[in-house]
């Protein structure tokens, strides 16, 4: 066992109460340390050596991630908002030997035979080589071709888990709800290992009940329903699920009022909306992070809060800036991508660009992402595209501007009925707060949402910009001339 996880489970071992639950079904932290030492046991007996997690969030998928921790094997989740195509990537790149889940096509395809209740094992082709100490490949959906595995030790999952706890120490968290997809790296170390290493009661509950249907459908409701049940101190929420949720308490639907701690990330969230959080009185706290430092580097906390920043580095990571504002980061992170050459060098290139204000990061957008007009200005799209979709009328927004005199914009309605009046009175609205080289010139109303089954975003409602470009350059240059 690797030294980090060692002393997560020395921790784990001072700590009383209940640790998990999942409806009527609780388990205290001594019914979990005996849970996951039998499962982790059968793991090693069974001679297994790379599993995926086939599993809807629930006690089950805690479990057996935790006893793959405790084991020393290599736990490989299977996000379920992937398609069937990049699961069996997954499934094949990875060299999986057994599956965590229930027999399905995809598990025919791949040659997985049942061998117990919920395993389901094959002898794959040769694997390609991790780096040594892997105990998690996370695989990052990407903005285009397959999805990459981020090979990560114990080490960096865990000093990531250690310096959450203490960021939250201030809002004594002792209940998290997990709304998040397990499966995504964030919600597996902040939402897992962090309250369990602050002794805290981690609730879990099916996707469903969240309100997660399929890849991109999510209802409101439920998850309000969930919320007033469960009243939980703590979350972890995207952009766009923050965005429901002020929506809805702007519009006087009670929130509960055990809530503490409000983490949002994985997207650009626009100061305006955290502006409005804090009006109602929704204690929100916006972060970064990236996979490739097993999740989450910078965090506005209570004690040190700032908006329109993702907030002051975390303690076990330092931060700098390259030349061209590239965020760099030292500390634990990545051992490598599966199959390709081991990470080296201590300063880890992030593809972000930023500045630091009194110690506060501000993210201007991803490098990649950066493009530049026919006047020579730089425009980060990501920051405009965050202000158009805090206007009610528009539900997504791709800007495009390299090397054209003025920009375009591809609006997606919020609803079926939206008025091109409606479309163009929220533009106005943004463009005013915004220079004039990055201001919205013209727009045109897209055909369809921006999904991942049209292949016009990522699984994850990233958008795939070369995709989106490809799609709409005839539309665009016609609307220009």
């Amino acid at each position: 066992m690797q030294p980090a996880a060692e002393r997560f489970w020395t921790t784990l071992d001072q700590h009383a109460g209940i640790a998990l639950s999942e409806g009527p079904r609780q388990l205290s932290y001594a019914e979990l340390r005996h849970e996951v030492a039998a499962r982790a046991s059968h793991l090693q007996q069974l001679g297994v050596q790379r599993v995926a997690l086939a599993l809807d969030n629930g006690l089950e998928w805690a479990l057996w991630d935790l006893a793959l921790l405790r084991a020393g094997l290599i736990c490989v989740p299977l996000p379920g908002f992937f398609s069937q195509a990049q699961q069996e990537h997954v499934l094949q790149h990875a060299g999986i030997d057994c599956l965590i889940g229930t027999a399905s096509p995809l598990s025919e395809r791949c040659s997985f035979q049942q061998t117990a209740n919920g395993l389901l094992q094959r002898q794959p082709d040769a694997a390609a080589p991790v780096p040594a100490g892997t105990l998690k490949i996370t695989y990052t959906s990407g903005t285009t071709g397959q999805p990459k595995g981020v090979c990560l030790d114990a080490e960096a999952q865990l000093a990531v888990a250690e310096s959450l706890r203490q960021a939250s120490l201030p809002c004594d968290v002792r209940q998290h709800l997990c709304v998040l997809p397990l499966a995504t790296l964030l919600e597996n170390i902040a939402g897992l290992y962090a309250p369990l290493l602050a002794g805290a009661r981690v609730e879990l509950r099916p996707l469903a009940e969240i309100g997660f249907s399929g890849a991109a459908g999510f209802e409101l409701q439920r998850l309000l329903a969930t919320l007033q049940a469960s009243q939980p101190h703590s979350l972890i929420l995207l952009p766009q699920l923050l965005l429901a949720l002020v929506s809805a308490a702007e519009q006087g639907v009670p929130m509960p009022t055990s809530l503490r701690f409000i983490a949002v990330g994985g997207g650009r969230v626009a100061p305006q909306l955290l502006e409005r959080a804090e009006r109602l009185g929704l204690p929100v706290f916006e972060g970064y992070g990236l996979s490739e430092c097993a999740s989450v580097v910078c965090l506005n906390t209570p004690d040190a809060r700032r908006i329109g920043t993702v907030g002051r580095p975390l303690a076990h990571v330092e931060l700098r800036l390259a030349d061209d504002g590239e965020v760099l980061v030292r500390g634990p992170h990545m051992l490598g991508y599966l199959g390709e050459p081991p990470q080296v060098g201590e300063w880890l290139p992030t593809g972000d660009l930023g500045h630091f204000e009194d110690g506060f990061l501000i993210l201007h957008g991803r490098k990649k992402h950066q493009f530049v007009t026919a006047y020579g200005r730089n425009v980060n799209p990501e920051w405009v595209e965050a202000e158009l979709v805090q206007q009610a009328p528009i539900a997504q927004a791709w800007l495009h501007g390299e090397a054209l005199a003025q920009n375009a914009a591809v609006l997606v309605p919020r609803r079926g009925d939206c008025s091109d009046a409606e479309l163009q009175t929220a533009v106005e609205r943004v463009n005013a707060g915004l220079p004039d080289y990055a201001r919205v010139h013209h727009w045109l109303r897209a055909a369809e949402p921006f999904t991942a089954g049209n292949g016009l975003a990522t699984a994850n409602g990233r958008l795939r910009r070369n995709a989106l470009f490809n799609h709409y350059q005839s539309a665009i240059n016609a609307l220009l001339s």
